[in-house]
């Protein structure tokens, strides 16, 4: 099982002198984020994350399209924590780089790609990361059944002699376009079992609504074949393109076909109260970014 860090302190037990024993508190309150950007600086990803409302966030650790991220600044790393405490912004997730391909066939992809997760991933421990949030990849030029194998053994080669204390690589679901691996539960589980079996840090996974929808899955059904307890993030995306179009293209909530009813479902299922919700939602005009996270908080609280 998979040990997340507290949510925060609405989930924790308190001990009450009078009845020496434990008083559990009520339900946690959920953690609602989003993406921000790090382009300013590392605490202003976290400053506008509090700015909008958000009790948790997602960055880059990084830019998310060169092979070679910039080094930390020591001072910046430690404003960005202080901000994180400031605002009780917990967990923190990060994404990995878009151009990684851990299970590439092409050998050199394949090297520049484990050398880039592995700083994706010293990155994340040296900000105190909850969760690092990884693509499976694309399986073209070998079957998927021989890129998932590829894919533990890079990931393996990439946590070589790290560790990761307190940090969880999370797999994320895909749209299953293309040639990319993780769209089916199957591959998933799979992707899970063989990774884990070469690693000594948590592996879990994250789940993207609009994901599911493209890929023709109903996103509840995702949860129950994966195990629930293995989904620690939920990336909330509604979707612009249609259900099973295997076309990963994100809208506002309740503009695509997902729509409101169907955020509604997920953020009232009190069996997803200690996850974190993570928007990744379009901003194309000022004020999308706030409108989302109000949206989501405000389906929350719909019962």
């Amino acid at each position: 099982m998979i040990r997340a860090r507290s949510l925060g302190r609405e989930g924790r037990k308190r001990r009450t002198s009078e009845k020496g024993g434990f008083e559990r508190r009520p339900a946690p309150m959920l953690r609602i984020g989003i993406h921000t950007s790090i382009a300013s600086s590392l605490a202003s990803a976290a400053e506008k994350a509090a700015a909008l409302g958000c009790n948790t966030f997602q960055i880059f650790s990084a830019s998310p399209r060169m092979w070679r991220g910039s080094k930390l600044d020591p001072a910046e790393v430690r404003l960005f924590r202080e901000a994180r405490e400031k605002h009780d912004l917990f967990p923190l997730v990060i994404h990995d780089n878009y151009l990684i391909n851990l299970p590439s066939a092409d050998p050199v992809v394949r090297e520049r790609s484990i050398e880039a997760f592995r700083a994706e991933m010293q990155r994340a421990m040296a900000l105190g990361a909850e969760y690092l949030v990884a693509h499976p990849g694309s399986y073209r030029g070998q079957t998927p059944e021989q890129a998932i194998q590829v894919f533990a053994g890079s990931l393996a080669a990439a946590a070589r002699g790290l560790r990761c204390d307190g940090l969880s690589v999370l797999i994320e679901n895909t749209a299953g376009g293309g040639c990319a691996l993780g769209s089916e539960p199957a591959e998933l589980l799979e992707l899970r079992r063989l990774a884990s079996e070469r690693v000594d840090f948590p592996i879990g996974f994250c789940i993207d609504t609009a994901h599911c929808f493209a890929a023709g899955l109903d996103f509840f059904a995702v949860l129950q074949a994966v195990g629930l307890e293995a989904v620690q993030v939920i990336h909330c995306n509604d979707s612009r393109s249609g259900f099973g179009s295997r076309l990963d293209r994100h809208e506002h909530i309740g503009k695509g076909g997902i729509g409101l009813e169907g955020f509604r479902r997920i953020l009232s299922d009190r069996r997803l109260r200690r996850k974190a919700f993570i928007l990744e939602t379009p901003v194309e005009k000022p004020g999308d970014d706030r409108r989302n996270v109000r949206v989501l908080k405000a389906l929350a609280k719909t019962r």
